[in-house]
């Protein structure tokens, strides 16, 4: 059973990766790289100090870097627990698929930018959504952007991508409630 959804996991990453074109890599090689999202970051990092003050911001900042950290340590857990190699890294499909990225990894089961930039989307969307009911929903499409990149660079399967955001929505959550408890703890009112 595993072969088979490996294989059907192979025959999707090839399709998907087959439907780049020269014009838009440069499009994807943007919103896959990590600097691509600080504008981003910069204005939700405003957002979040505009409505939660200096102290909570500080709270908010060590949430998401234990968060980000979480889900980059786990990602690399599993990548080298389990040792699926990269697509990038399969001889058998180097001659049939499109490589767009500058480098490729070694193991890539699963996407750790697919893990921390669902994570991010998940704890400020919730975090925000009292005040921006449709930032929740941006910030997912735009972690679905990124998970897609990965497959369109040709360093990630689908079931890496889809196994990252995963585990990312989950961490991401989870940090939200946490941060929410260590809030309330060292808030003044207590």
């Amino acid at each position: 059973m595993i072969e088979e959804l490996l294989k059907y996991d192979t025959e999707l990453f090839l399709c998907l990766n087959s439907m780049g074109s020269d014009t838009w890599d440069g499009f994807w090689l943007t919103v896959t790289a990590k600097w691509s999202s600080i504008p981003l970051y910069a204005a939700l990092l405003y957002l979040v100090y505009k409505h939660f003050g200096v102290k909570a911001t500080l709270i908010i900042i060590v949430s998401v870097a234990l968060m980000i950290t979480a889900t980059d340590q786990l990602a690399n857990l599993f990548k080298y627990g389990i040792q699926r190699p990269r697509p990038c890294q399969v001889e058998g499909l180097k001659d049939t698929m499109r490589f767009v990225a500058d480098t490729c990894g070694r193991y890539g089961y699963f996407s750790a930018h697919a893990a921390s930039s669902m994570a991010a989307a998940v704890f400020l969307g919730l975090l925000l959504r009292t005040w921006y009911k449709y930032l929740p929903f941006l910030l997912l499409f735009w972690a679905v952007l990124i998970g897609y990149s990965r497959i369109y660079i040709g360093v990630h399967y689908p079931l890496d991508v889809i196994t990252g955001m995963l585990f990312g929505g989950v961490l991401g959550w989870l940090f939200f409630r946490i941060q929410g408890l260590a809030r309330k703890k060292f808030s003044p009112s207590s």
